[in-house]
């Protein structure tokens, strides 16, 4: 039985302090062009669409085995594995819902158990990337995922929770029944309906337990 679904944000959440794109583009070697296209998007001075472009170029000649392995180091937040297991315990669909690249999305989902995830995708040809985007991805894409999952699992979004931490989480929190802005900015906090801060993700666990029927919880 599907009680709900949980879609987790990566950026800013899972990954504390940083993204996964300046943390990988530190190792391809693009990390200031990614952090000041970062900085002009929270600011609102440019779209994810005009960042990933920027980001992708950085990735030009490099395989994806080269970036799974860095991503073994990929600094994240404690406690995933618990709050993915607390999910799984109380019949709630654990889901990244992310604007980080399809291949963080993929290793994410493969190191802790999330059932599915989103984002743009990055051109592969003859075994490298080639510096372009496959798949542009942005806000209210994200959002629009979480709506198809919810409906193909048969969940209202009032059913749903959305934990995430900035500009991007905005759209997909107006729709779900529990908005929990995490580490967030101020942007994020207002429009969430409670707040959880520190470096352990199962600090949203009482609140997602306070928003679930008694009947309902498991520990």
């Amino acid at each position: 039985m599907v009680r709900g679904v949980v879609f987790f944000d990566v950026d800013g959440t899972l990954v504390p302090g940083t993204s996964s794109g300046q943390y990988l583009a530190g190792s391809l070697g693009h990390a200031p062009v990614v952090r000041e296209a970062e900085a002009a998007y929270a600011a609102g001075a440019l779209s994810n669409r005009e960042v990933s472009v920027l980001d992708a170029e950085g990735w030009a000649g490099h395989e994806p085995a080269e970036v799974i392995g860095l991503l073994g180091s990929m600094p994240l937040v404690g406690g995933i594995a618990e709050t993915v297991g607390w999910c799984r315990r109380n019949d709630l669909v654990p889901v990244l819902a992310t604007l980080a690249w399809d291949v963080v999305g993929a290793f994410l989902c493969r190191r802790f158990g999330f059932d599915r995830a989103c984002g743009p995708r990055l051109e592969v040809s003859d075994g490298r990337y080639t510096g372009r985007v496959a798949e542009h991805f942005d806000e209210l894409g994200k959002r629009d995922f979480a709506v198809a999952v919810a409906g193909e699992l048969g969940v209202p979004l009032s059913r749903c929770v959305a934990i995430g931490d900035s500009r991007s989480d905005l759209p997909l929190f107006a729709e779900v029944g529990l908005a929990v802005a995490v580490n967030a900015t101020p942007e994020a906090s207002a429009a969430a309906h409670v707040r959880a801060d520190g470096d352990d993700l199962r600090a949203v666990l009482p609140l997602m337990a306070a928003w679930l029927p008694p009947t309902a919880r498991q520990p």
